[in-house]
Order: C-alpha cells, then sequence, then structure tokens
C-alpha cells in the first residue's frame, strides 16, 4: 500500500493553503452579503484576457484528461491527442471568431438564456435541464470517480475517502466565493498542473532513455513504440476512427464542449469585452498545444515501462507518480492532479448553480427574486449539485474506460446542441418548434443508432445524429409560418470584423503548428 512522506504531505498541504488564500482573497470585493448574481456566476464581467485563458484550460484539463486521456494513449497511443489539438486548440478558435462575439453583444449570462431569447422558454428548460443532468450524472462523477481512482493508486486511500476529500477542496471556496475564486484560483492551478505534468514526463522519459536525458529518451521512445506514435487510426477503431475525428464527431463535441458548453463559455461571458474575451481565447489555444504533451505522452511512457504491471488503463499515470517522483516532488504533481480536478468540479459547480439559479429558479419559480436570493440560491444549488455527485461517484469508478464513459455519454446531448445553437445563429428561419423537436429528439435518435448499430464507434454516430437533427430542424423550419429571427439574437458580419489583430496573427500561428504536426505524426 502506497505511504504518505512527510515532505510530499508539507507539499500538498502547502499549495491549498495558498490557493484558499488566493480564493477568499477573489471573493473579498464586494462583500460576501452585497454581492449581486453578476458578481457570484460572472465575476463581474471583469475578467481580464490572461485569466480567462488560464481559467478555460484548468476548467478543462482534469483527470479525465490527465488520469484518462494517458490511459487512452497506454492502450492506443498519442492519436487521442486529437482532442487536444482538433477538439481544443483549433475549436476554440473558431467559437471565439464565430460564436463568442454574438454571445457577448447579447450580454447573456448563460447559454440556456440563448436560447430562450433566440427560441422561447421551452426550449430553454428543456436544454437546461439536460445540461444539469450532464454536469451532475457524467462529469461531476466521473471527475470525482478519476480523482479518488488517482489518491487511491498513489497514496492509498479507499475511493469512498478520496471522493469526500476531493468534494471538500471543491467546495470550500466554490460555494462562498463563486466564480470569481474559481477564476483567479484557476491562474495558479494551470501553472502548477504544467510544471507537475511536465516534470513526470521528464522524469519519465529519462527512465526510458536509461537515464541518459529526456531527449535521448523520447526518441527512444519511438523506437520502442513506434506504433504508438499515430494521430490517424483505422475507420473502425472503437474511439477514435479518423472519420469521425477528422470530419464528424469530434468537431460536434468541441463546438459543443468550447461554444455551448456553461462551464466552459462562462469564463468568456465574464471577460471586460470581447477583445479581451477573444485574446484570452487565443491565450487558451496556446496553452492546450502545450498541455496536449501531458494528457498523452506519459501514457505511452507507462506503456513502454510498465506494460505488464498496469491491469487497467487508468493506472498509467499514477504508476508514473508512485515509481518515479522523487519525495516532495510527489506532493508537487499530486497537488497538480489535485487541482486539476478541484478546478473542474468547481466550474462546473458553479455552471450547474447559474443554470439552475438564472434560467429554472429566476425565470419559473421565482422571477422576482432579489439579487441575495439568487446568491443564496446559487450556493444551495453548488452544494446539491456536489452531494449528488459524491453519493454517484464511488459507483462511477468502478465503470471502468471513463474517457469513453464521459465522451460517449455526453455525446447523446452534443449533436442536438451544435445543431440548435449552429442553426439559431446562422439561420434565421430556424424555428421554435424545430429546436424544441431537436431537443428532445437528440438522446431518442442517439439511442436508437447505439441499439440499431453497437458496432458503430460513438464519434461516427455523433456524426449521424447530427445529420438527422439538422434534416430534421432544416424541415420543420421550412414548413412553418414562425417568423424570422431578428439581427439581435443572430450571428452578423460585424460579428466576424471585430477580432483583434493580435487574435488573428495568433490565431495562423496555432494553425500551422498544428499542420506541422499532423504532417510529422500522420
Amino acid at each position: 500500500m502506497p505511504s504518505i512522506a512527510a515532505a510530499d504531505m508539507v507539499v500538498f498541504l502547502g499549495y491549498f493553503v495558498v490557493v484558499t488564500g488566493v480564493a477568499l482573497w477573489a471573493a473579498r470585493k464586494p462583500k460576501s452579503h452585497d454581492r449581486s448574481a453578476e458578481d457570484f456566476f460572472l465575476a463581474g464581467r471583469a475578467l481580464p484576457w490572461w485569466v480567462v485563458g488560464a481559467s478555460l484550460i484548468a476548467a478543462n484539463i482534469s483527470t479525465e484528461q490527465i488520469i484518462a486521456m494517458n490511459g487512452t494513449a497506454f492502450e492506443s497511443g498519442i492519436a487521442v491527442v486529437s482532442y487536444s489539438w482538433i477538439g481544443a486548440a483549433l475549436s476554440i478558435l473558431i467559437v471565439a471568431k464565430f460564436l463568442l462575439p454574438t454571445f457577448l453583444r447579447m450580454g447573456i449570462y448563460s447559454m440556456p438564456e440563448f436560447l430562450r431569447r433566440r427560441y422561447d422558454a421551452r426550449v430553454s428548460m428543456a436544454m437546461g435541464v439536460f445540461w444539469l443532468m450532464v454536469y451532475v450524472f457524467v462529469n461531476l462523477t466521473s471527475v470525482l470517480s478519476l480523482g479518488a481512482i488517482t489518491l487511491q493508486s498513489v497514496w492509498g486511500l479507499s475511493i469512498g475517502k478520496g471522493v469526500i476529500l476531493l468534494a471538500a477542496l471543491s467546495g470550500l471556496y466554490t460555494i462562498y466565493g463563486g466564480l470569481s475564486s474559481v477564476a483567479w484560483t484557476d491562474f495558479i492551478q494551470v501553472a502548477v498542473l504544467v510544471a507537475g505534468g511536465l516534470l513526470i514526463t521528464w522524469l519519465g522519459l529519462d527512465a526510458v532513455g536509461g537515464g541518459e536525458g529526456a531527449t535521448r529518451g523520447f526518441f527512444a521512445l519511438i523506437e520502442k513504440e513506434p506504433e504508438k506514435f499515430h494521430t490517424v487510426l483505422a475507420s473502425d477503431h472503437q474511439e477514435l476512427p479518423w472519420t469521425g475525428v477528422f470530419f464528424g464527431g469530434l468537431w460536434i463535441a468541441a463546438i459543443a464542449y468550447w461554444g455551448c458548453n456553461q462551464y466552459i463559455i462562462q469564463r468568456a461571458l465574464a471577460s471586460k469585452n470581447l477583445a479581451e474575451a477573444q485574446k484570452g481565447l487565443l491565450f487558451a489555444s496556446f496553452l492546450s498545444l502545450v498541455v496536449s504533451v501531458l494528457i498523452v505522452l506519459p501514457g505511452v511512457i507507462a506503456h513502454a515501462l510498465y506494460e505488464n504491471q498496469i491491469a487497467e488503463r487508468d493506472q498509467a499515470f499514477p504508476m508514473l507518480v508512485r515509481n518515479l517522483a522523487p519525495s516532495g516532488a510527489a506532493g508537487l504533481i499530486l497537488a497538480a492532479l489535485v487541482a486539476a480536478i478541484v478546478s473542474s468540479l468547481n466550474s462546473m459547480t458553479n455552471s450547474a448553480a447559474t443554470i439552475f439559479t438564472m434560467d429554472i429558479y429566476r425565470t419559473v419559480i421565482r422571477p422576482s427574486a432579489s439579487q441575495r436570493e439568487l446568491v443564496s440560491i446559487g450556493r444551495i444549488a453548488s452544494a446539491v449539485a456536489i452531494v449528488l455527485a459524491v453519493s454517484l461517484a464511488p459507483t462511477v469508478a468502478s465503470f471502468g474506460r471513463l474517457f469513453a464513459f464521459i465522451q460517449e455519454y455526453s455525446g447523446f446531448i452534443f449533436p442536438g446542441v451544435v445543431v440548435i445553437f449552429l442553426l439559431g445563429l446562422y439561420w434565421r428561419k430556424t424555428t421554435s418548434n424545430a429546436a424544441l423537436t431537436v431537443v428532445l429528439s437528440t438522446i431518442p435518435v442517439s439511442a436508437l443508432f447505439k441499439i440499431a448499430c453497437p458496432s458503430l464507434a460513438f464519434l461516427n454516430r455523433m456524426t449521424l445524429t447530427f445529420v438527422v437533427l439538422a434534416f430534421m430542424a432544416i424541415a420543420i423550419s421550412h414548413f412553418s409560418n414562425e417568423s424570422e429571427a431578428t439581427s439581435d439574437t443572430t450571428f452578423s458580419a460585424n460579428d466576424a470584423r471585430r477580432a483583434p489583430l493580435t487574435f488573428t496573427l495568433g490565431a495562423t500561428v496555432v494553425l500551422g503548428i498544428l499542420a506541422a504536426l499532423y504532417l510529422y505524426f500522420w
């Protein structure tokens, strides 16, 4: 059973003392009892670009990536990095250019609010309920489960105790401070995450190279595991078919995740202005390229070093930490992992509370609620979401292959989300009835394809679902007598021209880097 070294415990606890202090500092103004809903849920719309970008990546990077994607890389190689290259770096730029300008111009709090203003309350409510279900029953429970598995592997904590510890660390300041505390601590979390991930990657490469340095180890790793260094896999691969990665489901998941997902886009909605938001998303795009190294290379390293000692693929990264990290460094790396977990938990919890409070409680239950009441309800909703996730996480932890679990079951909703948002933004004739039909049909259509074509990869299944739902929406809208949407809620040419020069130049650099990487690792 792993034991906790004194130096590791000091580093680990010292880190969380600092983070908690920063969280309380960020929440100090305005005073808690005077905070408005905008202060609590959108940090007063005052976040600078570097906080927006760092917070986006911190919200995204969690055990789903550090543990589960490295587990996938352990089994299938670096092809899963497309979730970071296409599914993050490139997709973030598309969202910044073609979705975000309209959202910020409208001054919305949440994605369901956009749907209410573009369509009607029925669409907003239905989608809000679906998002709450995904956040609590898929995202929060999976992140807690993977985190608890990591703590069990590295330090020997039981799954139940690990879940409670992570939930307590998350709720410590999220419930009190709201998005402001979450976003400002995310900046620290990213720095620690990258430092810890780079350290274990460096140590692993050095071990593969026989102690002759990380550079020698990298080329030795390619020589030893050549089949792992391909970004294109067969079209019938169950998790990463090239058809779904480059032409279908991965794009749908990425646009839904980065552009229509409350707990991600909420950071951009909280920025000072559009230019600041777009620079923040550009920064996030660059960070995703750096982080991509940390979410696949350790998995391949673990395969080269410990292939016969790892029974479950999600144990790959914890195995490296346990066997390679020196005293003290293990505490930093574990702090980085827990930081990633807590950051994502914070983001998901705050966003679930935002949707419930602003789109269900304020709209349906109590429209006359005061600002103080809304903040109180937001805190209660945050606590309830965490408690529900804690109760379910130990069961989810027993499923295994949790990255595939997260992607597949989020993918039941993603096609419908992308259809109603893209058609809503870019085709004024899209009607409320069409959007509602898509929302109510996305899970049944996805389930039908899963039952009828059980061997079909989930990325390809998402593509087919998207096509069916888009055709359905277009057909219903075409034969409808509803009036067209106004320009206030749709994308305009002026929106596209508002990107600053720094964003355009930076986006060009990112595209060049991605092209070079895919050509090299084809």
